[in-house]
C-alpha cells in the first residue's frame, strides 16, 4: 500500500479500508489501532485529519516500541490507541465514566495526527501483554514490567492500569541527542509517579529472541 496516496481524511469506506491496510511495521497495520469502543457504541467515526502525520507517528510507535515487545513476549492486545480529535473531545466531555484526557493532553499521544504544543509528533497505544498479564493475575508486581520497559525501550511515558496490567505506552519525537524521558506512572499501588527502578525483570525472556521467519529465497522483505 502506497503511503503517499493518503493526503486527506478518508471520505469513503473503501478509502478507510485502504488506509487500514497501511503497514506500519513488521507486525502491525494501521487498522490494528483504529478500533474504539466509544466510536463503535456511540456511532462516532474515528478518522484522522492528517493521515501522513498519523502514519509517520504510528510507524515510530510500532517500530521503536511495539515490535520489540512482540519479538520478546509474543502477541499483544491493543486495548486503545488512535483517536481523532473529535472522538477524543467527545469521550473527554460527553460520556460517563470519563476515561479520556482532554485534547490538549492527548495531542501527540492518543491523537496521533495532532502534534504537541511544542511541535513534537507522538503516538500512544494502550496494550496488554498476555505473557505478563497471566503472572500479574497471580500476584506479580506490575513494576517488573516497568523495569523491563525502562531497560530496553526508548519510550516517553508508560501509564499502568489495574485490569490486565495494561499500560499506555507513548513514543514522542525528540531532538537529536535528547534522551527519552522513560516516565512511568500507575493507577496500581503504589500509585503515581514511579521513582527509581524497583522492579525485577531478571527472569524475563531474552530481548527480541523470537525470530521472525525468513522469507523464502527470491522474495524480498
Amino acid at each position: 500500500m502506497t503511503k503517499g496516496r493518503f493526503r486527506q481524511r478518508p471520505k469513503t469506506y473503501t478509502a478507510l479500508e485502504d488506509f487500514g491496510r497501511v503497514r506500519l511495521s513488521r507486525h502491525f497495520y494501521m487498522r490494528d489501532f483504529l478500533y474504539s469502543e466509544v466510536s463503535n457504541f456511540f456511532g462516532r467515526p474515528n478518522l484522522p485529519h492528517d493521515p501522513q502525520v498519523c502514519i509517520a507517528a504510528g510507524e515510530a510507535l510500532c517500530q521503536n516500541l511495539l515490535d520489540p515487545i512482540v519479538d520478546t513476549f509474543g502477541p499483544i492486545g491493543v486495548r486503545s490507541s488512535y483517536r481523532s480529535p473529535e472522538l477524543n473531545a467527545f469521550g473527554s466531555t460527553e460520556i460517563r465514566p470519563q476515561k479520556m484526557a482532554a485534547n490538549s493532553a492527548n495531542s501527540g499521544a492518543h491523537i496521533w495526527d495532532v502534534r504537541t504544543n511544542d511541535g513534537r509528533m507522538g503516538a500512544t497505544a494502550c496494550i496488554a501483554v498476555p505473557w505478563f498479564a497471566d503472572q500479574y493475575e497471580q500476584g506479580r508486581d506490575w513494576r517488573d514490567m516497568a523495569a523491563w520497559l525502562r531497560e530496553y525501550l526508548p519510550f516517553h511515558e508508560a501509564y499502568f492500569f489495574p485490569k490486565l496490567a495494561a499500560f499506555n505506552l507513548t513514543w514522542l519525537e525528540r531532538p537529536a541527542g535528547e534522551a527519552p524521558a522513560k516516565r512511568v506512572l500507575s493507577y496500581i499501588a503504589p500509585k503515581g509517579h514511579l521513582r527509581g527502578n524497583p522492579g525485577d525483570c531478571s527472569d524475563f525472556p531474552p530481548f527480541r529472541a523470537i525470530q521472525y521467519p525468513a522469507l523464502p529465497k527470491g522474495y524480498a522483505a
